[in-house]
Order: C-alpha cells, then sequence, then structure tokens
C-alpha cells in the first residue's frame, strides 16, 4: 500500500507574490510582529485559505491562532478566538460578521501600530492556551 505523504509547503514568498508591493510589504511588516511577540510560533501558508497561518506548537497538531490574510485591498491580521481576548481599546473588527473571531485590517499605506498588533498576538497566543474543556 503506497504511503501517503504530505504536500510540499507553499512558501510564503509564493503566496505574497500575487499582490501589490504596498500589501506584500503590510504583510511582511505583520508576519515580523507575530514572530517577534510570538517567536515559538510555527509559521505556514494555509493555500485553501490563501492565508499565512500561525500555530503554537502545543498539543498533537498545535493550535491555531493568528492570521495574517492579505486580500487586493488589504491586509488582516487575525485571531481565530478574537472573540474571547481582551480588546480594552475595541479595535478589532468582526463582531457581527462572525461568532469568534476577530481582525484587524490595513490598507495600502496604512501605519501599523506595532506595539498594539504585538499586544493583541500575545493575547491571542494566551487564549489559544486555555485548555477547550475551559472552553466549552
Amino acid at each position: 500500500m503506497p504511503s501517503r505523504s504530505q504536500p510540499e509547503p507553499v512558501p510564503v514568498e509564493a503566496l505574497l507574490e500575487g499582490y501589490a508591493p504596498p500589501l506584500r510589504e503590510i504583510a511582511q511588516r505583520l508576519r515580523r510582529v507575530v514572530m517577534r511577540a510570538a517567536p515559538d510560533a510555527v509559521e505556514r501558508v494555509r493555500p485553501g485559505w490563501r492565508l499565512i497561518g500561525y500555530d503554537l506548537p502545543v498539543r498533537r497538531h498545535g493550535v491555531f491562532f493568528a492570521w495574517v490574510w492579505p486580500e487586493l485591498e488589504h491586509v488582516h491580521l487575525g485571531f481565530p478566538n478574537g472573540v474571547l481576548m481582551d480588546d480594552p481599546g475595541r479595535v478589532m473588527k468582526g463582531a457581527g460578521v462572525t461568532k469568534k473571531a476577530r481582525w484587524l485590517t490595513y490598507r495600502a499605506g496604512a501605519v501599523i501600530g506595532e506595539e498594539l498588533a504585538a499586544g493583541l498576538v500575545e493575547e491571542a497566543a494566551r487564549v489559544a492556551m486555555i485548555p477547550r474543556s475551559i472552553l466549552g
């Protein structure tokens, strides 16, 4: 019986090459913010979703806790369990759109408040570590 192999990972650069240079730069800056705020995170392209996902290396398959999602007109920094995160400035979007996910959106030329973004990444990592049995 032949063994099933994992598909080759898609390089981040291959995902980003289809976007305008200003959006690629925003995505690259957000990648650096995520990796500085959560240095143990594992970055990988999720081709089906066309985004860059971040997992914490815990549990058997890791825990998905953040993404950088380029689109044609903007780039999102998002969190799958954002509804559970502290957001004292109420800066995250998504309420009324999704049940759990929340995100920040950056258009070409936008200033990225790296301290704010890094704080949200750290908060997302904290929430991701809460045992599922507590979250329900």
